[in-house]
């Protein structure tokens, strides 16, 4: 328990390096205003997060500084150095800011701390050193308005890979839904023309219910054929191909090109052959295909449209524009929501794993800059990897937290650099390709706004990220 003692003589102040520059009448105000308690060893002095009231010197003893990070505490300072202090170390800033304790400040043997009121300190220091205050004023808002500045930068940054991701992904569908409905629009003209045939008399109406039953068998096998490989679907085209030239009908390849992927064969049109006179089989072959086609692509339609809408449903879950900014967040679907963004940077010669424990409950989270965490580093992976590896992610329970590695198979980072890749501005990257915010805001989202953790391992052929998040709420940056 921490204890008030008696107060703290101007000759002793002077012997602390803090106050040692203090003309009489200013030791003579701290000696007033300051209380010297007494704080047993194991006590703790301030606690992180709490109101920061106090300006604490040591005087006597040995102390510890910890921080929460990831749910666990790292101690930052073990020091038995006279003079060193902590607490509201930001008193000079007042009210501007939320004055709270940094850290949590414990005694490991007995200590003697001096502890000065914030509030009062705060007024006649600046009464003693206006210069030195604006000074200080200056660069803690000028750093805090460069770290805003960083963070929106990258913003802008991930919302052009957002963009670019999106832009390549949507184009190969709307393209393919594009194509589709030109060639149906032709394909309903050939089908008009079929239509007047009858319409003319020249197929018998019988014939034309044995053909009504035959196109219903034919639509209801499309989609159930299984998927051929390049050789199976020459072979089986070949072999149609031969049916087809045995009954006189022309354009072989192209009616083949019809029916194959829709897994049917010469046994199957063997029904058309029984159904019409000979003079009509290629006329009604040629109507069936016509309906085959359409069907295929109305279906080709569909799934394009389909992926079009997933990939707008994907958009909305990693910018988190529909929901509230902090809430229980499903780890999985925003990982899942942003590798579909970066889909155009997924070349070919990248395998894609995804080891997720799905046992693991959601998350309290800023979703939405989480999503903007797992870009800058899936994307840092797969720059890494330069078009070839295997790029993991992984999901898993850390104790109190929850775990999200993202890993790669690239060179590594070499270990002289490895300490320095959350500095903001430091890239590994060439002159161009890198601006070095990505990893600092990462930090910064993980462990200022999260309080997580952020680390790195990395060696030749396996570069590891690891996101520690805590599974219970905690205090929002």
């Amino acid at each position: 328990m921490t204890t008030a003692a008696s107060r703290v003589t101007p000759a002793e102040l002077r012997g602390l390096f803090l106050f040692a520059d203090l003309d009489g009448a200013q030791l003579q105000w701290v000696a007033d205003n300051a209380d010297v308690v007494v704080s047993p060893a194991g006590t703790t002095v301030s606690t992180e997060g709490e109101p920061a009231e106090c300006f604490f010197v040591l005087l006597d003893g040995t102390m510890s500084m910890v921080r929460l990070v990831g749910g666990s505490e790292v101690e930052t300072v073990r020091t038995s150095q006279r003079g060193v202090y902590s607490g509201a170390v930001q008193f000079y800033i007042g009210d501007r800011i939320p004055q709270v304790y940094p850290g949590t400040v414990r005694a490991v043997t007995d200590c003697r701390f001096l502890a000065l009121p914030a509030a009062e300190f705060e007024a006649v220091f600046r009464r003693w050193y206006p210069m030195a205050v604006h000074l200080l004023e200056g660069l803690f808002f000028g750093q805090r308005d460069i770290a805003e500045l960083v963070s929106q930068r990258e913003r802008l940054l991930a919302l052009g890979k957002l963009t670019a991701g999106l832009t390549h992904e949507l184009n190969n569908p709307a393209a393919a839904a594009s194509r589709a409905a030109a060639a149906l629009r032709e394909r309903f003209a050939g089908m008009r023309h079929k239509l007047a045939l009858l319409a003319a008399g020249k197929i018998d109406g019988s014939v034309l219910r044995s053909l009504t039953g035959l196109q219903e068998d034919l639509v209801a096998r499309i989609g159930v054929a299984g998927e051929l490989t390049a050789l199976e679907r020459s072979d089986r085209e070949d072999e149609l191909g031969d049916w087809f030239d045995e009954h006189g009908i022309g354009g072989a390849w192209e009616l083949a090109a019809v029916f194959v992927p829709a897994g049917l064969g010469p046994e199957d049109l063997e029904c058309v052959v029984d159904a019409v006179e000979p003079g009509a089989l290629e006329a009604a072959l040629r109507w069936l295909a016509y309906t085959v086609e359409t069907e295929t692509l109305l279906s080709e339609i569909g799934e394009s449209t389909a992926r079009i809408s997933g990939l707008v449903d994907a958009a909305r879950q990693y910018s988190q524009l529909d929901r509230a900014p902090h809430q229980p967040t499903d780890l999985h679907d925003g990982l899942d929501a942003t590798l579909v963004v970066l889909g155009a940077k997924i070349r070919p010669g990248i395998t894609v794993v995804k080891d997720y424990d799905r046992s693991l409950p959601k998350v309290p989270a800023y979703a939405g800059e989480l999503n903007q965490v797992w870009t800058n580093l899936i994307h840092n992976a797969l720059d890494a990897m330069a078009g070839e590896g295997t790029l993991t992610l992984r999901t898993a329970r850390d104790g109190d937290c929850a775990l999200v590695e993202v890993a790669d198979t690239g060179p590594g980072i070499p270990a002289e650099l490895r300490r320095r890749v959350f500095e903001p501005f430091f890239t590994t990257k060439p002159v161009g390709q890198g601006t070095g915010l990505g990893l600092d805001v990462s930090w910064r989202i993980v462990v200022n706004r999260h309080g997580g953790d952020l680390r790195v391992q990395s060696r030749p052929g396996d570069t590891r990220f690891q996101v520690l998040l805590p599974l219970s709420e905690g205090p929002r940056g």
